[in-house]
């Protein structure tokens, strides 16, 4: 089956979300490293409710369990790889998979991000909000109605039927009020800061110079990136783009479409939740979707598909 592996980015977090990796010895291999580096028990913190809300834990947490879904995923078999993506945070799993950056530098890059976007969210107040049944054309011209001079953009493409909102506190309570009066459902998201827009300016600088202290190597499979949604195939292209992403908005459907265009018919989304497999339904409905959440899943996913393909050498 030609395969492209999503991964999911923050917000997918749940109590638990490390354990069915941890059972297996390439997703314990994975959530080792990264506890190491984070001199944190990546496992057992991710049964802390305050860890989980906390931007600066669950970054690294949800790239060690995401990587952990894909190794366990090779391990398993995994072949004909045509492509990855990763929604956000995700990006940088999907980067690590493609083989374009080793895990440590990955690890490194967002434990720094996390902690820029924390302190951004807590100097400038923001708010995301996800507006169901909305497209990004018709979410973006409602959000023109209520910005004034605020902040407030379109910040995930997530799908023909779903957008985010991203802008300062009280721009997104107008949009979610108008939303109200025009019998669109508005969904607050549990994050701690207007993420993808120009609030996250202040976190930019520390992400780019995180990404220069690394080397990247050209992909071995295509990144679908989050700022243009075009498949990217060398190092330099992806590192400029990965420099703007956390202000920039995730083009996320256009990135399937990108995958699908590239011959990917099967999307596993490797790591916590389904988030993105739900996604698939509205993107691409007649592409097969399937939640990787546990090494059980891998197995029953990958039953008689062949050996393993041509990421079979994790960096």
């Amino acid at each position: 089956m030609a395969t492209a592996v999503l991964f999911p980015g923050q917000g997918s977090q749940f109590l638990g979300m490390a354990d069915p990796w941890a059972g297996h010895p390439a997703g314990a291999e994975v959530l080792a490293e990264v506890s190491d580096f984070l001199g944190r028990d990546v496992v057992a913190e991710a049964h802390d409710e305050a860890a989980l809300a906390t931007t600066a834990f669950v970054q690294p947490a949800l790239l060690a369990c995401d990587v952990a879904a894909f190794r366990v995923l090779l391990a398993e078999g995994l072949s004909d790889i045509v492509g990855v993506a990763g929604h956000s945070l995700g990006e940088f799993a999907a980067v690590v998979a493609a083989g374009s950056m080793r895990l440590a530098d990955a690890i490194a890059i967002v434990a720094i991000r996390g902690e820029a976007m924390q302190r951004a969210g807590e100097e400038r107040a923001g708010a995301m909000t996800a507006l169901l049944g909305l497209g990004a054309p018709e979410a973006a011209a409602l959000c023109e109605e209520v910005r004034g001079n605020d902040i407030l953009v379109v910040a995930n493409e997530n799908s023909p039927a779903q957008s985010v909102a991203s802008g300062s506190v009280a721009a997104v309570g107008r949009l979610e009020a108008l939303a109200r009066e025009r019998k669109i459902r508005a969904v607050r998201l549990p994050v701690a800061g207007a993420f993808h827009s120009e609030l996250m300016r202040p976190a930019a600088d520390p992400v780019r110079g995180a990404l220069a202290a690394v080397a990247l190597d050209d992909p071995a499979v295509p990144v679908a990136e989050n700022v243009t949604g075009e498949l990217v195939r060398d190092a330099a292209r992806l590192r400029e783009l990965l420099e703007v992403q956390v202000v920039s908005p995730v083009r996320w459907q256009t990135g399937i479409r990108s995958l699908a265009d590239a011959g990917a018919s099967t999307f596993l989304e490797a790591g916590s939740g389904d988030v993105l497999t739900k996604l698939m339904k509205r993107i691409a409905p007649d592409a097969a979707a399937l939640a990787i959440g546990s090494p059980v899943d891998a197995r029953s996913a990958l039953e008689g598909s062949g050996s393993v393909g041509p990421i079979s050498s994790p960096p």
